[in-house]
């Protein structure tokens, strides 16, 4: 398997200037080779693309932007083998997240499968969670798919909520202090907390219980188990929580392990070095290619 050493030295011994996207395309078809499905990367820059504070840059996010990168790679692709969809993203926007899989249901039908070869973090949980199986290795993580609402974790704020009601209950004086703490918040921000919370829970159970866990026993139960696990705000130390391999089994998530087809890892594993030589070589924010040598980008030069 090449490792980002050999990656790197690839791409320097060739002399065009698009060098890195040249090789990452050629490890794209091979992974595609191996497996018989077209595949598309769906890679942010996230890990990279950073501000001296340490934020991400806002276009590394999944928003609507990312529909008119889907449009132009899926074109071209056969749609009568599924897809392989390898996810690198720190989540973003979840009605962007809902039309990029409704949109994948519509072309590919629900033979989607989720690779993630390091992060899908958030939004990029939840599309992860719309395919029938998740490939994870044991660097991989997936993350709380609690929404966040204008930077505020909004079931932080319902359980807040909950918190101020009962030692208001206890002790009547404590509403002088709540009283400054929702001060700070709009009008209508808990309602609005109470609706992304209520939407994300609903569209990740029903992508659950009507594909990957649809086999089930019960598929609504089962999926009721899995989406209370990832929205569960006092189980996890912070929106960036990590959900490992074992974790993601445990919770009951149909997961396969990487390390499991040796050639299979090592094709995803240089996959993903390759896009990661390209944002470090590159001014750019996100990364949509599919295994055809089609790719559309985000550009933080522009």
């Amino acid at each position: 398997m090449p490792a980002w050493n050999e990656i790197n030295s690839e791409i320097d011994s060739l002399s065009a200037h698009n060098a890195h996207d040249l090789v990452r395309k050629k490890y794209l078809k091979e992974l595609s080779d191996k497996t018989g499905r077209p595949v598309i990367g769906y890679y942010s820059g996230f890990l990279w693309k950073r501000d001296k504070e340490g934020r991400f840059h806002a276009e590394c996010a999944i928003s609507d932007l990312d529909m008119n990168g889907f449009m132009a790679v899926i074109h071209g692709l056969p749609k009568d083998k599924g897809l392989d969809l390898i996810l690198h993203t720190p989540g973003g926007g979840i009605e962007a997240a809902r039309g990029i899989v409704e949109y994948l249901y519509k072309i590919f039908g629900k033979d989607l499968r989720a690779i993630v070869p390091h992060m899908a973090m958030s939004a990029g949980t939840m599309i992860a969670c719309a395919a029938q199986k998740i490939l994870l290795g044991k660097h991989s993580c997936l993350g709380p798919t609690d929404p966040q609402i204008r930077g505020y974790a909004a079931m932080g704020i319902l359980a807040e909520v909950d918190r101020a009601m009962q030692e208001i209950k206890a002790d009547q004086m404590k509403a002088i202090l709540w009283q400054q703490v929702f001060a700070k918040y709009p009008p209508a921000f808990i309602s609005d907390c109470e609706r992304s919370v209520e939407g994300a829970r609903t569209m990740v159970k029903e992508w659950l219980q009507h594909n990957m866990l649809s086999g089930a026993t019960d598929p609504e139960a089962a999926a009721e188990t899995v989406i209370s696990q990832l929205m569960d705000y006092s189980g996890t130390t912070e929106h960036s929580h990590h959900f490992l391999i074992d974790k993601c089994m445990d919770i009951g998530l149909t997961i396969e392990a990487i390390e499991s087809d040796q050639e299979l890892q090592e094709r995803v594993l240089s996959v993903h070095h390759c896009y990661m030589a390209s944002f470090a070589r590159s001014t750019s924010l996100k990364i949509i290619d599919n295994s055809n040598g089609q790719t559309w980008t985000v550009d933080g030069a522009t």
